[in-house]
């Protein structure tokens, strides 16, 4: 039985005029950082321009450049953890240690202090501008190779095991990195969000 053509083909001359405003949103939310979206999208661009011969039609255009760039992406998260550069900084937060959250007696039970705190006022809706602003800072805390474990596990919503390949994790050690990740997370928004 013949298969059917592959309808999808590159028009790289509409490239920018397309996806070009997509792409960056996409590399932003990512990488909170301007300069570093634009310079992502820019190499997605150059990386699909030179590896078009091998496109196969199978996805859309725009679906192809996605996943060059979330590669891009990830190639970027990879390098800034081997070259430990220093996330920007929001209020110093430290993730604290197991024991500062959870009693050790009674496991899996929170510590008095350190129980969540009610989010559910209405001022502190998680819709809200000012809530994906401070979560953005609060994202550039986290030391570049948590968040990048964290950005392709839940934001790109990629299983474990993919994850873990990509950033050569065990998967005990994603799992640490992601425990560790939301506890900074929550205490981050707690201090610069939520403040009861």
């Amino acid at each position: 039985m013949d298969t059917p053509e592959n309808t999808n083909k590159l028009e790289p001359q509409y490239w920018v005029e397309r996806y070009s405003d997509y792409l960056y949103s996409f590399a932003y939310y990512r990488v909170n950082n301007q300069e570093l979206a634009e310079d992502l999208v820019q190499d997605a661009f150059l990386s699909a321009l030179n590896a078009r011969d091998t496109y196969k039609g199978q996805a859309s255009e725009k679906t192809w450049l996605v996943s060059i760039l979330k590669n891009k992406i990830i190639d970027h998260y990879k390098k800034a953890s081997t070259r430990n550069e220093s996330p920007l900084q929001l209020s110093s937060v430290e993730a604290p240690s197991y024991d500062y959250y959870f009693n050790k007696q009674k496991k899996g039970h929170w510590q008095p202090d350190s129980k969540p705190k009610d989010w559910d006022e209405a001022q502190h809706q998680p819709e809200t501008k000012e809530f994906f602003n401070i979560l953005e800072k609060c994202l550039d805390s986290l030391p570049a190779k948590w968040r990048g474990v964290f950005t392709m596990s839940l934001l790109d919503d990629n299983d474990s095991p993919v994850v873990c390949k990509e950033f050569n994790l065990t998967s005990s050690n994603f799992w640490v990195i992601m425990h560790r990740a939301k506890l900074q997370i929550r205490e981050c928004l707690e201090k610069n969000w939520v403040k009861l």
